[in-house]
């Protein structure tokens, strides 16, 4: 019997916390105003908005529901607990068996309970300070990335993808589809440093290269972004392959640049210009989204005192190759010696580590 009550009471203290965590009452105070909103009589003349509106309140409704019948379910089984006779409390064994599973589910979930966690994403790596060492560590990260991927059964395309002068790619932008593709890959965003003997110094020196990532979510007509024809300049290309070569002989590929913004993306993987225009404008859409949403946080943490300085040169991760191997995130101090593991894809210990942290904080 006590066992049971110590289950039960276990789970009433982690789901309560969890609740708090992510802000389930605040999740569903946001709810009450959108209900108000949506009673109004001329809520319905932009059926456009009116339809978002309704998405965000049914999503809103699904998630503060079963968070708060799984509360009710714990609550209902401790009140019978009190009362129960041995037979009753047999069942009950069963029942927090069950709801403590139930439990560790949902506290899965919450790490990835952002209001674009469950988005596709749009993923970018940039080579940064290091020169042909840094090109190739990008390409490196590539291949790393795409192993991740692949491995956890996400859709990948080569949106736009940059080949390095002498080795390696600038750049490469991946589309990725699949299930909380957007919440795993926030883990990733930021610099990443490598220290490695160069192979491309004839010495082999040890030299230390950085690469960056860049992720949006890929969330496309959700996106409410306006952008005048005035405020960018298009250009087209042919597109190319590996090495720089022209693989096409016509200008398909598309490249966008957002004159107030700076933004520049390209694309040149769909099969006509129009169709990477198209797909190009999608990603400014959700490059100028995500600058908006950040700064919009930066704001509010600036008002909490809080630091938000996530400037090129702070690397997330270190990757060393020599004289030791060692993997480790210096966020969550979470280590691995088998560095070939991770250039393989193994990340998910990292992945994890972090969203365990995210709501932690």
């Amino acid at each position: 019997m006590e066992n049971t009550l110590n289950s039960l009471a276990q789970s009433k203290s982690q789901i309560d916390e969890l609740m708090r965590r992510i802000d389930i009452a605040g999740k569903k105070k946001l709810a009450q105003a959108l209900e108000a909103e949506a009673s109004k009589s001329a809520f319905w003349n932009d059926p456009e908005a009116a339809q978002k509106t309704m998405q965000r309140l049914s999503r809103l409704n699904s998630l503060v529901g079963k968070w708060q019948a799984l509360a009710l379910r714990i609550d209902d089984a401790l009140e019978l607990a009190e009362i129960a006779d041995a037979e009753m409390m047999r069942e009950l064994e069963a029942e927090a068996a069950e709801l403590q599973k139930i439990v560790e589910q949902m506290a899965f979930e919450a790490m990835l309970s952002g209001d674009y966690d469950s988005e596709d994403a749009i993923f970018a790596i940039h080579a940064g300070a290091g020169g042909v060492d840094a090109q190739d560590w990008a390409e490196m990260m590539e291949r790393m990335y795409l192993r991740w991927m692949e491995q956890n059964g996400y859709k990948v395309e080569i949106l736009d993808r940059s080949g390095g002068e002498e080795a390696g790619i600038k750049s490469v932008t991946i589309s990725v589809k699949g299930e909380y593709a957007f919440g795993y890959l926030q883990s990733e965003e930021g610099v990443h440093r490598l220290v490695r003997l160069s192979p491309f110094d004839s010495a082999s020196r040890r030299h230390t290269s950085f690469a960056k990532v860049e992720l949006w979510p890929d969330i496309q007509s959700d996106i409410e972004i306006e952008i005048e024809d005035k405020d960018i300049r298009i250009d087209t290309y042919r597109a190319s392959g590996a090495g720089g070569q022209h693989v096409q002989k016509n200008d398909t590929a598309v490249r966008i640049t957002h004159l107030p913004s700076g933004v520049v993306v390209q694309c040149q993987n769909q099969r006509s210009q129009a169709q990477n225009r198209d797909r190009a404008m999608q990603i400014l859409r959700a490059r100028l989204f995500e600058m908006e949403r950040a700064r919009q946080e930066a704001e509010m943490a600036a008002l909490k005192g809080e630091n938000v300085d996530a400037g090129w040169g702070n690397q997330i991760r270190s990757y060393v190759l020599h004289p030791y191997q060692m993997v480790k995130d210096h966020r969550t101090n979470v280590e691995m010696g088998n560095a070939a593991a991770v250039l393989d894809g193994a990340l998910q210990n990292f992945i994890e580590a972090w969203l365990r942290q995210k709501i932690g904080e």
